[in-house]
């Protein structure tokens, strides 16, 4: 049956419309429901459908999620409620599935947008499909918003830079911290921990020979009477290695960069100290390692050139290319090969909501050709090669880095409660499609949207696997993403203003080469070093406003569009939110207990997707 909606200039607006049907005889049940614009309407407005809702003359209800924009003159078809697996699906259905990814693969096309990363959509941000672009609800901040005109010069002293910038950065238990201890040693080692990184750190059983520290070296900064081969072997000394950065060229003259390795210690009081920082990946008497026991400024300089080099790979490996990057291969692959009727489609919907449309806007403005995070590719490629589907599963990252005893690591801590809550939630709703493992097997959409993530989005990575075989592999791997675009992608952006709106804590660029030889640095060298005045307020304003949430987020299992109908499904949503809230609260009890506290993966603080 076909009906219109009249008086188009006064529903245009409106939230609900009803209206009544008039047919011949009995349908039966409603299995799918097409819309289309009428010709005078298709140059006016775009029309976006949330959901629909048929009664039938037997008093018999019939549930149709859209959530699509009708634009120009393509009509919409829209199944009932129900998710079905398409084996699950009769002949004809499975043809009109098959005619929907066609049409989707179309508008969701793959391009290379620099060498050697991940594959993103062939669109620019005003090419976008209606589906995936910013609503009106969702305002992005202006990058850049705190910049100080004409101010290019080099700060004068430490004090300077509280003067122009203090007025900012107050009101922020964690920066009120920051520019309290931010030279103290326990400071530096806490954010390995806790800070915007939290994923560089390791446990370290032996030095690695491009590493030659000696025990006379460190003998005064460890427990005493013990050695660093005992400290070693208890597992107490830990490491961290921008390897990474090796080869990888600076923006531009004035800026410079080296790949350090950092040792750190537990100490007695259960914190993770520095105790040897070398600057670079080949020893020699050009590349001193530097040590607690050196004077003021070595030590302090040595520290900033670590804490530099953390804030590139965090900002264009940790960040970019591990929850950004990856979630909008995900969201492709999802749109290409999986029909909406799919299960897996609505689970995975409000997880990778904005995520291409943030993503594009980037590519145009914040990591352009003239953008803030330039000449990032050789470090990106380098990540790639060393990226693998297991560093995204969290238990196994943690794992991978012997991180799983060391105290106060508040980062594992949550990040373990709420994997394992998103865990459990995607594994109810899979028991309720895949009754075994067979039925995974059989799902030709889930498999080539494995496919299509491994082979086209992440360039043929082997990385990455190419099928599935069981319901637990599924359940793994939905998590995966679920937990990427949520959990860690609030556990690595939502501190940067707190770690990174001080700027010695955290130079974003040094502009003096290393030191290659100690006693060579006064207070005026290290001054001259840090990112000039007109830097620094362009990353301040950057991370401000890559750290700012709209009113209307939409947190983690806050779920209003109602792409499930079926009430197990509902139910499982339920208990998803039930746990994420009795984590939310264990985190809150321990945090008023702590001086400094960790809220980064409190599930009311973690969006369902990346969005900003």
């Amino acid at each position: 049956c076909q009906s219109w909606f009249g008086g188009w200039h006064s529903w245009l607006s409106l939230k609900e419309i009803s209206l009544d049907i008039h047919v011949e005889k009995e349908l039966g049940d409603i299995v799918q429901v097409k819309l289309e614009k009428e010709k005078h309407l298709v140059n006016i407005f775009p029309w976006f459908s949330e959901h629909i809702k048929v009664k039938t003359p037997s008093g018999d209800y019939f549930e149709f999620p859209c959530y699509r924009w009708l634009v120009d003159n393509k009509e919409v078809i829209i199944r009932e409620g129900t998710a079905r697996l398409p084996q699950d699906d009769t002949k004809s259905f499975q043809e009109q599935r098959k005619d929907e990814l066609e049409s989707r693969q179309e508008l969701f096309r793959w391009k290379e947008w620099s060498p050697g990363f991940p594959m993103s959509i062939d669109a620019k941000v005003n090419e976008l499909p209606k589906d995936v672009q910013f609503d009106g609800n969702k305002q992005v901040a202006d990058l850049l918003l705190v910049k100080i005109e004409g101010l290019v010069e080099s700060w004068k002293d430490i004090a300077d830079i509280e003067n122009i910038f203090g007025h900012l950065l107050k009101k922020n238990t964690v920066l009120d911290n920051v520019m309290q201890d931010w030279n103290k040693d326990y400071m530096f080692g806490y954010q390995f921990l806790n800070g915007c990184n939290p994923v560089m750190i390791r446990k370290c059983m032996k030095l690695p020979d491009k590493f030659p520290v000696t025990p006379e070296m460190v003998e005064g900064f460890l427990k005493k009477g013990s050695t660093l081969q005992e400290e070693l072997q208890a597992g107490n000394i830990y490491i961290v290695d921008y390897e990474i950065l090796n080869g990888v060229p600076a923006a531009s003259s004035e800026r410079h960069l080296t790949a350090p390795i950092c040792l750190l210690y537990k100490n007695e009081l259960d914190q993770i100290v520095p105790i040897a920082i070398q600057l670079s990946q080949a020893p020699g008497e050009m590349s001193p390692i530097f040590l607690p026991s050196d004077n003021t400024y070595d030590w302090m300089l040595a520290k900033m050139w670590v804490r530099s080099s953390d804030f590139l790979v965090h900002q264009l490996v940790t960040h970019l290319l591990k929850t950004h990057l990856l979630s909008e291969v995900f969201e492709m692959a999802m749109y290409r090969q999986l029909s909406a009727v799919h299960p897996v489609y609505k689970l995975l919907m409000p997880h990778v909501r904005f995520t291409i449309a943030i993503n594009a806007r980037a590519r145009e403005k914040l990591i352009s050709k003239d953008g803030i995070f330039t000449g990032m590719g050789k470090l990106i490629q380098n990540a790639m090669k060393t990226l693998t589907y297991e560093s995204l599963c969290f238990p196994e990252d943690i794992k991978a880095r012997g991180m799983e005893d060391v105290p106060k690591y508040y980062y594992r801590d949550d990040g373990k409660m709420v994997w394992k809550a998103i865990h459990c939630f995607v594994s109810a709703v899979i028991k309720i499609y895949y009754r075994s493992d067979k039925a995974v097997q059989k799902d030709v959409e889930i498999q080539e949207f494995v496919k299509d993530v491994a082979c086209f989005g992440m360039n043929n990575s082997d990385n990455f696997p190419k099928s599935l075989s069981s319901r637990e592999q599924l359940v793994e791997y939905l998590t995966a993403v679920i937990f990427t675009a949520s959990a860690q992608h609030a556990a690595v952006n939502f501190g940067q203003f707190d770690w990174y709106g001080w700027i010695p804590n955290s130079p974003s660029t040094m502009r003096k080469p290393p030191p290659q030889q100690k006693g060579q640095v006064d207070l005026k060298h290290i001054m001259e070093s840090l990112p000039d005045r007109e830097c620094s307020s362009k990353v301040l304003g950057t991370v401000w406003s890559l750290t700012r949430t709209q009113e209307n987020e939409l947190y983690l299992g806050t779920y209003p569009d109602m792409y499930f109908t079926e009430q197990p499904v509902k139910e499982a949503i339920k208990t998803f939110r039930h746990k994420l809230d009795e984590v939310t609260n264990i985190i809150k009890s321990r945090n008023e207990k702590l001086t400094l506290g960790y809220c980064y993966l409190s599930p009311d603080k973690i969006p369902n997707s990346v969005a900003i």
